[in-house]
């Protein structure tokens, strides 16, 4: 045979697999094996391509092929797991099968085919790591992205109606300040305008927050501008109120105007309303720009931009960038207790790393608390952080339904998952072991009963 593994073998080995292997034909689309199955054993491919391909939300994707010749199927013979991919012949195929057993029996009858065919387990094992690692990045991203285009949409649009609304206001109030100077009212009259605007902007930039306070205001405002006779008086209402006018400002400002019969009789009352409306607009475009730009800045800080692999990282920082992206999950009735050692040291990480694993462990405790039953409880995710010896201790806590006791040992083995088909990556919580037993030499263990399951990772220092 052309392969090296073959070449190490005694002809009356090749004789011996010629004897007992099985030969299959493949027409072109026709699938050897499907992803789920059980081992069917060790397989010779003479002639032809076959495209391997995993389910990613119902959807097979194309993740290599096997050029002719070549073998494969030895992983899933030696660990005895299920075959991980489906196998789907691209063009008319020859190949052999051999058994488990057979293959089992020729790889211990020679020390030099097993050297090769382990050799060759490594090579895939790497390969499918590297795969799974950027497949988990790709589903993390996926996530993130959906709620940061959600969360990014209400600023964005809030800010689009500001700009709107905000042109046609100033030109108006230009046309005011022009009406109101021609009259060559006294600096002082004006300066007692232009406190009273000043004050109110100062209210609408540090707001009392207190409703009661505010509707008292805008209910004696509505009774004093219906007595004085202003047209559509609702309107004024609230901006007035909103900046701390009282009616005993508007009696003090207002008496100099009550007699006059032009339209300077309420134009006072209307430039100090629309002053706080455009105020308001400015604040609230402002609030909304923030917005933007504080995602924008979680989004660049979760994912590290701009910086070398290994940096020294803040772990609470970390946390709340990925808390910040997944509000558009938590503001559904989830609260988010936290309890952080704010005197915990910085360590040497590779932070967008740890980032997937906090993003990973925060999505799972979110789908767990929806999936479980409601008894009345507060929705809530705990999150604690400490020292211990030479450790950070970061705890993830949620009181959804718990892992059931036959599951939970198995949680972070490779491709494990509890979820259904459509929902996470498919790739279960391997990934999040691997970063930080791999790359960060720390450890992760998982605690969990009825209404509670915690994550606690270990992170040396």
């Amino acid at each position: 045979m052309q392969m090296a593994a073959f070449q190490a073998l005694p002809p009356e080995r090749l004789n011996w697999i010629c004897d007992r292997a099985e030969h299959l034909q493949l027409c072109a689309g026709e699938v050897l094996v499907r992803e789920g199955d059980p081992p069917r054993g060790f397989f010779i491919q003479l002639s032809g391509q076959i495209t391997v391909s995993r389910l990613s939300n119902g959807i097979d994707i194309p993740i290599g092929r096997h050029e002719s010749p070549a073998y494969f199927g030895e992983i899933q013979v030696l660990t005895e797991d299920v075959v991980p991919v489906t196998l789907t012949a691209d063009v008319a195929t020859d190949l052999y099968r051999l058994n488990c057993a057979d293959f089992l029996d020729l790889v211990h009858s020679c020390r030099e085919f097993e050297k090769d065919i382990f050799r060759t387990v490594g090579q895939r094992l790497r390969g499918l790591e590297s795969f799974i690692q950027s497949r988990e990045k790709m589903a993390a991203l996926g996530t993130l992205s959906a709620g940061l285009a959600h969360e990014l949409n209400n600023p964005a649009a809030a800010l689009v109606r500001v700009l709107k609304d905000v042109q046609p206001a100033v030109l108006e109030l230009q046309w005011m300040n022009l009406l109101y100077g021609q009259q060559q009212v006294d600096a002082a009259h004006t300066a007692q305008w232009l406190e009273v605007r000043d004050r109110g902007f100062e209210a609408i930039a540090h707001p009392q927050n207190d409703p009661l306070a505010q509707g008292d205001r805008e209910d004696a405002l509505t009774d004093w501008l219906e007595d004085y006779g202003v047209k559509d008086a609702w309107k004024l209402v609230e901006p007035l109120a909103a900046g701390e006018v009282t009616t005993d400002i508007l009696d003090t400002l207002m008496a100099r105007w009550r007699n006059d019969q032009s339209e300077l009789r309420d134009l006072g009352i209307r430039w100090l309303a629309l002053s706080f409306d455009v105020m308001s607009m400015i604040h609230n475009g402002l609030d909304g720009a923030e917005r933007i730009s504080t995602l924008v800045q979680s989004m660049k800080s979760y994912s590290y931009m701009d910086r070398a692999a290994q940096q020294q990282v803040n772990i609470h920082d970390g946390i709340e960038d990925t808390l910040r992206l997944f509000a558009f999950k938590l503001k559904h009735g989830i609260k988010v207790q936290r309890h952080y050692d704010q005197t915990l040291p910085e360590i040497t990480a590779f932070g967008s790393e740890l980032n997937q694993v906090w993003t990973n462990l925060i999505d799972n405790a979110i789908d767990a608390i929806n999936e479980g039953p409601d008894n009345g409880r507060t929705s809530q995710i705990t999150i604690r952080t400490c020292q211990k010896n030479q450790h950070i201790r970061i705890e993830l806590e949620d009181n959804g339904a718990g892992i059931p006791p036959e599951l939970k040992n198995r949680i972070l083995e490779p491709f494990f998952t509890t979820k259904p088909m459509g929902k996470g990556s498919g790739l279960g919580l391997d990934v999040v072991r691997r970063i930080i037993e791999n790359r960060h030499g720390g450890s992760i263990t998982v605690e969990s009963g009825p209404g509670r399951t915690c994550f606690i990772v270990l992170l040396p220092i």
